[in-house]
């Protein structure tokens, strides 16, 4: 997701069905709001305040970021589960949901209370030992929603004593923690002109951050700051700017590769078009930012153009998508970017979540940098301060034909439009320096077609693209060494990888699989200690946490519309006997 259409071009059946009629699927679930209470909330359960919020890369007691913490690290920095005795990793509670679709949910811990959501915007609040249920939220849906891959939702933040969530027809929810009661509810934007919310948002300083999906709809991209007290909207960051869109036409990507533009026919294009495309030109942010709290920045990455492969109806570089972007968390204000494919036309965007490490220089020298795995199959390391391009990764999956432009009969390049690094947040553990990352190798032929903007809420793609069935596709765990890009190991598995990585303190690194399988690795070597099959596609990123002395790990099972990995409703539970 990040972006798009994969799920369209793989699985058109799928496809019609989401998009034909998406309250149709799981209505009885999503029509009437409700929050049912099954037992009071422990009195254990405390609000989090902002040095909580601050500190939680080294909680070993909580899990209170969508990844972990404001750098988006995905690291838990507990050691009790280790290398040395992970293969006693047992379930001890299975918690089912209501409903049996997609997962890729992250739960929030905090004081043994596990906050859990589902798609189509259910929230649920357990007590993350044995799974008791203390409430149970249901979101009352629009009359319109609109989503490209899947009624998913990433999670929930938290501050305070309160529950932040976006839905899917585009608002953003703050609930009571304790309670599941709606506090107040904003419209974040417009689902008639194909906005949705499946990100985690992120809470800082008093302000809720949320960016949007609609990238194949024609949407104008954003992230936006709502109050957290109230829900007034702050400020807008657009991640299409209304003047200068075209950028610096480039014709190179972020690695020095001819993307075989036709910048005088670009040139024209736009003498002859004008610039008001910039009000359809895409640019979803799908997930949670990263932010420095001490130069009170945030990190962000951009998807995909719009219409998707037809580029000739907007011509020049279509920035801000397919960027790394920087704006100031006060105001909003435009810092720096830095864009990886300029005029995309192969659905190769931004959408794994920005992480914030020092890395080291060209000159050896350890600065705050900024990395993001790419649907290129790149792992990219930047100087924090000024976006710079320190070094990019060796490539992670196979890369052929590079860049081979879109026609109407056909023309495959790789990687297909999945990836690479799908919206899959990587993890970094500071230990070995190495970020661990989940690759899709899906061959693909990319189609163009002339295709005007359809109007609002309607799939743009201006073409497709298509799996090859008589090519194999797989998935590959690999671990990046981000000082020098060389990859220090990889795993390669049966089916296509998205859903994400978790790293742990103990020597560990955790994935799971569309076939079921969860598995742990030893962080240095790659070598595989334990696996599970947990009877859904384990499509979401594993979050660990510790209870009254005792570590757990947790993990949604509930497949991937995406993908088309077999569906299921539950988190499972492990933890050493």
């Amino acid at each position: 997701m990040p972006t798009s259409p994969r799920y369209f071009a793989v699985f058109v059946p799928l496809l019609v069905a989401a998009l034909a009629s998406p309250a149709s699927r799981g209505a009885d679930e999503v029509q009437n709001a409700a929050t049912t209470t099954s037992a009071p909330m422990p009195s254990t359960f405390q609000p989090v305040d902002q040095a909580q919020l601050d500190g939680a890369s080294s909680n070993s007691s909580d899990w209170l970021h969508s990844n972990g913490s404001y750098a988006n690290t995905r690291f838990y920095p507990g050691t009790q589960i280790n290398k040395s005795n992970v293969s006693k990793l047992r379930p001890v509670f299975i918690f089912q949901t209501s409903v049996n679709e997609s997962m890729e949910t992250a739960p929030i811990v905090k004081n043994g209370v596990m906050f859990i959501t589902t798609s189509f915007n259910h929230v649920y609040a357990v007590d993350a030992v044995t799974g008791k249920e203390f409430w149970h939220y249901k979101h009352k849906m629009g009359p319109v929603t609109t989503f490209c891959c899947g009624p998913n939702n990433r999670g929930v933040a938290i501050s305070g004593d309160r529950l932040y969530i976006g839905t899917l027809d585009s608002k953003l929810v703050a609930l009571d923690a304790k309670t599941g009661n709606v506090l107040w509810q904003s419209q974040i934007a417009d689902p008639d002109q194909g906005y949705s919310e499946t990100m985690a948002p992120v809470v800082v300083d008093g302000k809720v951050l949320i960016g949007t999906n609609g990238g194949e709809y024609g949407i104008r991209g954003f992230v936006k700051a709502f109050d957290a007290n109230s829900g007034q909207l702050l400020w807008t960051f657009y991640t299409i700017p209304d003047k200068g869109q075209e950028g610096v036409w480039a014709t190179k990507d972020a690695t020095g590769r001819d993307e075989h533009r036709d910048i005088d026919a670009e040139k024209k294009q736009l003498a002859e078009k004008g610039g008001d495309f910039y009000k359809t030109l895409g640019g979803g942010v799908w997930m949670a930012p990263a932010v420095d709290r001490k130069t009170h920045m945030v990190y962000f990455v951009v998807g995909n153009p719009s219409p998707d492969l037809y580029g000739a109806i907007r011509p020049g570089d279509n920035l801000y998508t397919d960027s790394l972007v920087a704006i100031d968390l006060e105001t909003g204000q435009y810092k720096w970017h830095y864009q990886y494919v300029p005029h995309d036309v192969w659905d190769l965007d931004a959408a794994s979540a920005a992480i914030l490490i020092d890395v080291r220089d060209t000159n050896g020298k350890m600065i705050p940098g900024v990395i993001h795995a790419g649907k290129t199959g790149h792992v990219y390391v930047h100087d924090r301060a000024t976006g710079r391009l320190i070094r990019y990764s060796q490539a992670m999956i196979p890369q052929e034909n590079m860049w081979t432009l879109p026609t109407p009969q056909g023309a495959r390049m790789l990687p297909g439009a999945n990836g690479g690094v799908e919206w899959s947040p990587m993890a970094f553990d500071p230990q070995t320096r190495l970020a661990y990352a989940a690759n899709l190798h899906q061959p693909m032929t990319y189609q163009v077609e002339e295709t005007p903007y359809p109007g609002g809420s309607k799939l743009w793609l201006g073409g497709a693209f298509k799996v090859i069935p008589s090519e194999e596709q797989w998935g590959k765990l690999s671990a990046v060494n981000v000082d020098t890009g060389k990859v220090a190991w990889d795993f390669k598995t049966a089916q296509p990888l998205i859903g994400g990585v978790l790293a742990t303190a103990g020597g560990l690194v955790f994935n799971g699989e569309g076939n079921g399988l969860f598995r742990a690795f030893d962080a240095s070597t790659g070598k595989k200690l334990w696996e599970f099959q947990c009877g859904a596609g384990v499509n979401a990123p594993a979050v660990s946490y510790s209870v009254h002395g005792k570590q757990y790990i947790a993990v949604a099972a509930g497949g991937n519309t995406q993908l088309d990995y077999k569906r299921g409703n539950t988190v499972l539970v492990f933890a050493l006997p």
